[in-house]
């Protein structure tokens, strides 16, 4: 599973890094100039953003499910939502700045004159956080949006910690750190051998099958959606996922037909230790249905204590295993070429 002929932009070296990156992240965050009474009355949060710029929000969602009161959504559209209202703050995120959806929505924004904070490398964002004084978080251009999730995800815990919004976990976010960087050179890196390498052995589970991918709604929701988008544009694989319990009321049928399509996918569990008593006997109950289908079953456990370790700890081993299926798949795992030919197309229309 070497990557020296096919990484060709060097993907391996972020992953590798990317406990350095949290702890950048956190710096920038840290450095912030946001004025805190943009945080007065709030009680909902919106993450505005698509694609990898988007994915933080589903995290900080994920994280806040069990330690804030806030309401927190996700919007990857053209329009804002319409229940949003003055006690809204809305985080407009891009890594390019030029993400038409979230452009489209930020200039709604400016006409509702919402409380706003933009995070973003720069681009048309960027102006016109300057031109309109909107409370911009600078990240560090040169990397695939995907590859910039601490970037995503760090600078705004840390700046809703410094509005009162949020409780920052200093043991935490040193646990979290820790533990990716050992995950990441120690445990997942490409000189650790196949039978020492559980990101290896599992994207070699994962070759050659349709991935679908099944987590508990508390914790590992973005943690499913985040390997799925990862195998998808790293491996260019088609793959699908689904939260428990909703997954026991719809999806459970449809693990019968067509035959070929069942006899060639692979299911992977990605659960926590914290998962509710009742999912964890859901996870073992639809385990055993599926494999009275014939249906090839693996799991993911996180690891750590903190519900931020948890988390990430989950999410890094599915970026490692997605990029080693690239491998598997003989392609290069930075390019996205179909997305830049259709961001063209729309371009010229």
């Amino acid at each position: 599973m070497s990557g020296k002929n096919l990484d060709r932009s060097h993907m391996v070296n972020l992953l590798r890094n990317f406990s350095k990156q949290v702890e950048d992240a956190i710096q920038i965050g840290e450095g912030s100039e946001v004025p805190r009474s943009i945080g007065k009355n709030v009680d909902k949060i919106l993450f505005v953003g698509m694609g990898g710029s988007a994915i933080g929000g589903d995290v900080i969602r994920s994280l806040f499910s069990a330690e804030s009161s806030l309401a927190i959504g996700v919007s990857r559209h053209y329009d804002l939502p319409k229940f949003i209202d003055s006690k809204t703050l809305c985080i407009f995120s891009s890594y390019s700045g030029n993400t038409e959806e979230t452009l489209s929505a930020f200039r709604q924004g400016l006409k509702k004159k919402l409380k706003s904070v933009i995070m973003t490398s720069g681009g048309e964002l960027g102006n016109l956080s300057k031109r309109f004084s909107i409370p911009w978080i600078k990240i560090p251009q040169g990397f695939p949006p995907r590859t910039a999730l601490g970037y995503s995800v760090f600078p705004v815990l840390r700046l809703l910690a410094n509005l009162k919004l949020y409780k920052w976990n200093v043991r935490a976010i040193r646990e979290t750190v820790s533990l990716l960087g050992t995950l990441g050179n120690k445990k997942y890196a490409p000189e650790i051998p196949f039978q020492s390498n559980p990101a290896k052995q599992l994207a070699k589970e994962l070759w050659n099958r349709f991935v679908v991918i099944y987590a508990g709604a508390e914790l590992l929701d973005s943690a499913a959606l985040r390997f799925r988008n990862q195998i998808e544009e790293n491996a260019k694989a088609i793959a699908s996922h689904h939260i428990l319990p909703e997954m026991n009321h719809n999806e459970i049928l449809g693990w019968k037909f067509p035959e070929q399509v069942i006899s060639a996918c692979a299911c992977v569990f990605l659960k926590d230790s914290k998962d509710h008593e009742r999912i964890k006997l859901r996870f073992k109950i639809t385990e055993d249905i599926l494999a009275k289908q014939g249906v090839h079953s693996l799991e993911i456990r996180s690891q750590g204590e903190s519900r931020l370790a948890r988390l990430f700890s989950t999410i890094h081993l599915g970026d490692w295993v997605s990029y080693y299926l690239a491998l598997l798949y003989e392609i290069d795992p930075t390019p996205v070429v179909v997305i830049e030919s259709l961001k063209r197309q729309l371009a010229k229309a």
